[in-house]
C-alpha cells in the first residue's frame, strides 16, 4: 500500500504538466534479470505519469559491452540520449571530447529544478568536477559488503552471530568451516573492485598516485603496497587450503552463494535483490571486514555501479525530456523505492531519510550497512574513489594476475608488481592520447 501511494503521488505530480506531442528519449543500459525488471518498471512509471515524453530502454549487454556500444554508436552518429556507464569508465567518458553533454548543462538549459548538493557526497564526488559540477547522474551506486549464510555457520557449529568485523576473525571462521567439511567457506564477486580497489580505500592507502587519478593524468598505480600484498597473499593461501573458492572475475560466485553452497560471500550491496528473491536459507549482511593492524582502518569503502551520461548531438526537446526523466529518477520517492528493492545506495540524502522514516531499515536489519560504511567518515584522497584512464583494461590485467595467485602460479607481491607495471603502460598511453 505504501509504495502504491508513493507511485500514485509521483504520477499525479507529473501528470499536472501540460500535454504535448511526445518526444522519444532513448536510454541504453546494462541490466538483466531482476534489475532489468526494476529498470523497466521505472521507465513504465515515468511514461505513464506524463504525456510529453516517452523513454525507450534497451539492454546493450554487460557494462563493458554497453560502453563499447555507446562509443560505436556515437562514431556512427546513432548515439542514444542516455548511456549507462560503469564507474571505471568515468575517465574515458570525461576524455571523450564532444561526445557528452554534462548533466549540469542539461539541467540548466532545461530550466530544471536540480540541486546537486542533495546527493550523498561520497556518491556525488565520483561524478563531478573539482568545483562540484555534475558530469553524469549517479544511478546505481553500490559498495561491497559481506554476505553471511547463517545456516551454513550453524551447520559447522559456529555461532551465526560470530564477530566477522576483521579479516583475522574471518580467517578463524574459515578454518572451522573447512574442518567441518564445508566445500565453499568463502567466495567473492568482482575481485579487483572488492579485494584491491575497496581494500585500499577502506585501509586509507593509495591505489594510485595523484589522488587515485583525480588530480591528474600522470598517475601511476600503487596497488602493490604492503597492505595489498598482505591481503592478496592471505587470500592466496586460503585458496590453496580450499577455504576461498575462486569462481570467476565478475559475479559468477553469486549463484554459488544464492544456492546455499557457500558460507561467506564478498559482493556488492546490490546483491540484495537477487539474494532476497532466490535464497532459501537464513542470510544477513555484515560490513566488509578490515585488517585490525592497519592504523586508521576502517576508513570508508568506495562505490561501484554506474552513472547515466547524456550524449551530445540531440535536439533541445530531447534534452528537456532527459532532464525531466533524470529528475524523476532522483526524486525521493523513486530513489527510495529503488534503494529498497535493489540494495543499491540511496543516491540522495532525502531518499535515505525517507527510507528510514518508512521503517525499511528497522524491518530489514543490515540494509543500512552500506550507507553507514560509505558515510561514517569523511573521504580522504585515498578513499574518494578512482578516476583512471583505460581502467576497464587495467582491471582485466589485475584479474589475470590475481588468477595466477589463486592458482598458486605467482606469489602476491610478484603478481601485484606485474599488475602495476602492465597497468602503468596503459595509463601512459591514455595520458599521451588525452593531453
Amino acid at each position: 500500500m505504501m509504495r502504491n501511494t508513493m507511485m500514485a503521488s509521483v504520477a499525479a505530480m507529473m501528470a499536472a504538466a501540460p500535454a504535448m506531442a511526445q518526444t522519444e528519449v532513448e536510454f541504453w543500459h546494462a541490466f538483466t534479470g531482476r534489475l532489468g525488471e526494476l529498470v523497466a518498471e521505472q521507465v513504465e512509471t515515468f511514461n505513464n505519469a506524463q504525456s510529453d515524453y516517452v523513454v525507450t530502454a534497451t539492454h546493450k549487454g554487460n557494462y563493458s559491452e554497453t560502453l563499447n556500444a555507446g562509443i560505436a554508436a556515437f562514431r556512427a552518429g546513432e548515439q542514444p540520449d542516455i548511456l549507462m556507464v560503469f564507474e571505471v569508465g568515468t575517465a574515458t567518458m570525461m576524455a571523450a571530447k564532444g561526445a557528452i553533454k554534462p548533466v549540469y548543462e542539461v539541467m540548466a538549459d532545461a530550466g530544471a529544478d536540480f540541486d546537486p548538493d542533495g546527493f550523498i557526497g561520497s556518491v556525488k564526488g565520483y561524478y563531478t568536477t573539482a568545483d562540484g559540477q555534475m558530469l553524469s547522474m549517479p544511478f546505481n551506486s553500490s559498495t561491497p559488503v559481506l554476505w553471511v549464510n547463517r545456516d551454513a555457520l550453524e551447520a559447522a557449529q559456529i555461532d551465526p552471530d560470530v564477530d566477522l568485523s576483521t579479516w583475522e576473525q574471518v580467517g578463524e571462521v574459515l578454518d572451522t568451516l573447512k574442518a567441518s567439511g564445508n566445500d565453499c567457506p568463502l567466495v567473492t564477486a568482482w575481485q579487483s573492485w572488492i579485494h584491491l580497489e575497496n581494500l585500499s580505500a577502506y585501509h586509507n592507502v593509495p591505489f594510485a598516485t595523484e589522488a587515485n587519478g583525480f588530480a591528474g593524468l600522470d598517475t601511476e598505480l600503487s596497488l602493490n603496497g604492503p597492505v595489498q600484498a598482505k591481503h592478496i597473499g592471505t587470500m592466496g593461501q586460503w585458496a590453496k587450503d580450499g577455504k576461498f573458492i575462486y569462481t570467476g572475475k565478475r559475479n559468477e560466485g553469486g549463484a554459488n552463494f544464492r544456492s546455499g553452497e557457500c558460507a561467506l560471500f564478498t559482493e556488492s550491496s546490490a546483491g540484495y535483490a537477487g539474494i532476497k528473491s532466490e535464497a532459501t536459507f537464513d542470510f544477513e549482511v555484515r560490513p566488509l571486514p578490515y585488517w585490525s593492524d592497519v592504523e586508521g582502518a576502517p576508513q570508508n569503502t568506495i562505490i561501484g555501479g554506474a552513472s547515466l551520461w547524456v550524449m551530445a548531438g540531440q535536439s533541445d526537446e530531447e534534452y528537456k525530456g532527459v532532464a525531466t526523466f533524470l529528475n524523476f529518477l532522483s526524486s525521493p520517492e523513486i530513489q527510495a523505492k529503488w534503494h529498497q528493492d535493489t540494495g543499491y545506495l540511496p543516491i540522495t540524502q532525502a531518499a535515505a531519510d525517507l527510507t528510514r522514516e518508512q521503517g525499511f531499515y528497522e524491518a530489514n536489519p543490515g540494509t543500512d550497512i552500506a550507507v553507514t560504511q560509505m558515510t561514517a567518515k569523511e573521504p580522504t584522497e585515498n578513499s574518494k574513489g578512482l578516476r583512471l584512464g583505460s581502467f576497464d583494461q587495467i582491471r582485466g590485467i589485475i584479474d589475470e594476475e590475481l588468477e595466477a595467485v589463486w592458482a598458486g602460479d605467482k606469489d602476491a607481491q610478484a603478481a601485484l608488481d606485474s599488475a602495476k607495471a602492465r597497468g602503468d603502460e596503459l595509463l601512459r598511453r591514455f595520458e599521451q592520447a588525452n593531453r
